[in-house]
């Protein structure tokens, strides 16, 4: 079927005569106008072409968008990651928040710190007093009890007592504003304790209330030795090499303790601030080749000596000597070569019996 040419609708019959565009069949496409066709006059060449339509770029559509999830993606993380550690626990689970809400309540606010430290320095006035210095004892008080508070705080002005030591011994918080801290104190009369109200506010600390004399730790009874016997070729052989260890030990002289230490043993001396006196008890197991041991040593405190008593005579051999203090070492040697070497000395929980 014959249909006319897709034309401007605006143009004259007789220019689609000269141009030789007349009623034709409409040109298939991808069929290239003759090349001979007379050229398009000014007037319409403009209406007569058109810009080719953009269909896309196939495929880069899918890249595009794979390329903004990603980015999505990537945000989401970089946002999750970034709360986590502002505000840990924000995301997680029931399980975490259950794990994180005990702090929040054992956190009460209350400065502990700073109580303890305040607690000592009150102690150290209240535990001291004399009727010579009540005066001056009154006005240390000032800074730590409440105002309108007598300024002995309790103490009726008799008596003496001296304060010689004091620590932290606990420290109760009730809640941000309350607390109880327990001192350890050595007084003249003996051991002590003393429970201290404070209180915290914005304003600053005070003693709330009288403090509160405790009685001091129970002495208690250490379990008695494992009754296990001693190893009687053991305890022979190191009661003849452990003296010249113990004098290299007190000196401190790391070229002759080198000589007693088992290979890559590290041990420091005492760098002569004592001497050895003698090994007055040592306790040796049975085992393999490497022992755990106790040994009680006497040592001889450098400078000092024991002042014999006017108009007595020198009866003890102890009178004129140095002063000797015993103490007791947890010491882990090893068999080699027949030969017993140090490996380790510290403190014993373990008081030995004799040699």
């Amino acid at each position: 079927m014959v249909r006319k040419a897709t034309l401007d609708r605006g143009l004259r019959p007789d220019e689609l005569a000269v141009s030789g565009l007349g009623v034709t069949e409409e040109a298939e496409p991808g069929v290239t106008q003759p090349a001979d066709l007379t050229e398009p006059t000014e007037q319409w060449r403009p209406q007569q072409w058109r810009p080719q339509q953009w269909r896309g770029a196939g495929g880069r559509w899918l890249i595009w968008t794979f390329r903004a999830v990603i980015w999505a993606v990537l945000l989401i993380i970089g946002f999750r990651g970034v709360v986590s550690i502002v505000s840990p626990g924000h995301f997680g689970d029931s399980a975490v928040k259950g794990t994180n809400a005990p702090a929040a309540v054992t956190n009460s606010g209350f400065p502990s710190g700073l109580a303890e430290a305040f607690a000592l320095q009150f102690g150290n006035v209240y535990l001291n007093f004399s009727p010579a210095t009540a005066q001056q004892r009154a006005g240390d008080l000032t800074p730590f009890i409440p105002v309108g508070s007598a300024p002995e705080f309790g103490w009726n002005g008799v008596g003496t007592q001296q304060l010689q030591a004091e620590q932290v011994a606990s420290i109760s918080v009730q809640n941000s504003h309350q607390a109880v801290v327990t001192l350890l104190a050595q007084v003249s009369s003996g051991l002590i304790e003393l429970g201290v109200p404070v209180y915290s506010s914005q304003d600053g600390l005070v003693v709330s209330a009288e403090p509160a004399l405790l009685p001091g730790p129970e002495r208690a009874t250490p379990p008695s030795a494992s009754g296990a016997a001693n190893d009687a070729v053991a305890v022979t052989a190191l009661s003849g090499q452990l003296p010249g260890f113990f004098r290299a030990y007190a000196s401190g002289n790391q070229q002759t303790l080198g000589r007693y230490l088992a290979p890559g043993a590290v041990v420091t001396g005492l760098g002569g601030a004592v001497t050895y006196g003698s090994i007055s008890g040592m306790e040796v197991p049975s085992g393999g080749a490497t022992r755990r041991i106790a040994v009680s040593v006497t040592w001889q405190v450098a400078g000092q000596s024991t002042v014999k008593p006017r108009g007595k005579q020198d009866t003890s051999s102890l009178a004129a000597g140095p002063a000797g203090l015993q103490m007791t070492y947890e010491m882990t040697v090893v068999r080699q070569n027949g030969t017993w070497y140090v490996k380790a000395i510290g403190p014993s929980d373990l008081q030995p019996g004799g040699p």
